[in-house]
């Protein structure tokens, strides 16, 4: 088997016509199975996802074998061709969208989700700020669309034809839409504000939400990917868990 990348505990190959994604000993079986299952509920839409083919233990290590999509993905297209940036950004937010559209009640639930994370951060927040974000997220719209949790240009890989496919849905919920797009500022943010901001933008003009109403997120979005402790994200996150509205 090919390697196609590395990432933190598991490494993703290419077998034939299969991409195997095997994890490290460490990682959680609980964590792989509900990967495999959220996969399997989200495929069910007939949303353009890669075929999950099984579950299984390769040299002691548990792995998730699925349809190898060739191409390339949307974040290499968007480095490669930046006079396209604007073009790329209004075809990923369609997506983003077309996501949101759909509804899958047996995935857990965004809002339930986010209040263990917080209540996890014990030690690493305030307890102030811990109250501040749980009251703020209880306050927030009970929603139940389809959320990616992950939603950014590397998880969507672009065939030869030109057909997107989205990857990797781990950290899929049903939820609020405007909470995922919080998200996926962060994402962009960490690396491009400017490409962050083009996002927001486009985001709320195409799906007629306030930029008020996504920004209200962000707090509890950045305090829920504290939880992953990933080395130079910490500093960026926790400024923004520091951004909430004292009364």
């Amino acid at each position: 088997m090919d390697v196609i990348t590395k990432r933190a505990e598991k490494v993703i190959y290419r077998d034939g016509d299969n991409a195997v994604k095997v994890f490290s000993e460490k990682y959680p079986k609980s964590d792989i199975l509900n990967e495999a299952l959220n996969q399997s509920r989200v495929e069910e839409t007939g949303l353009p996802i890669p075929d999950l083919k099984s579950v299984s233990v390769i040299d002691g290590k548990w792995a998730i074998t699925m349809e190898y999509v060739e191409g390339k993905t949307l974040a290499q297209i968007m480095e490669e061709d930046p006079d396209n940036l604007a073009k790329y950004m209004d075809d990923f937010v369609a997506l983003q969208l077309k996501v949101q559209e759909y509804k899958v009640p047996l995935l857990n639930k965004l809002k339930d989700k986010m209040n263990r994370k917080i209540s996890s951060l014990s030690g690493k927040i305030d307890a102030t700020i811990r109250y501040e974000l749980h009251t703020r997220l209880d306050g927030m719209p009970k929603h139940d669309k389809l959320c990616h949790g992950d939603f950014n240009p590397s998880n969507i890989i672009i065939d030869n034809d030109g057909n997107p496919h989205i990857i990797d849905w781990s950290h899929a919920t049903q939820g609020n839409a405007a909470a995922d797009a919080a998200r996926t500022y962060l994402v962009f943010a960490l690396k491009d504000k400017e490409l962050a901001d083009l996002y927001l933008d486009v985001f709320c003009k195409k799906s007629d939400t306030a930029k008020q109403y996504v920004q209200q997120w962000l707090p509890i979005v950045a305090a829920s990917q504290l939880v992953k402790r990933i080395p130079g994200e910490e500093d960026f996150l926790k400024s923004w868990v520091d951004v909430v509205d004292w009364q």
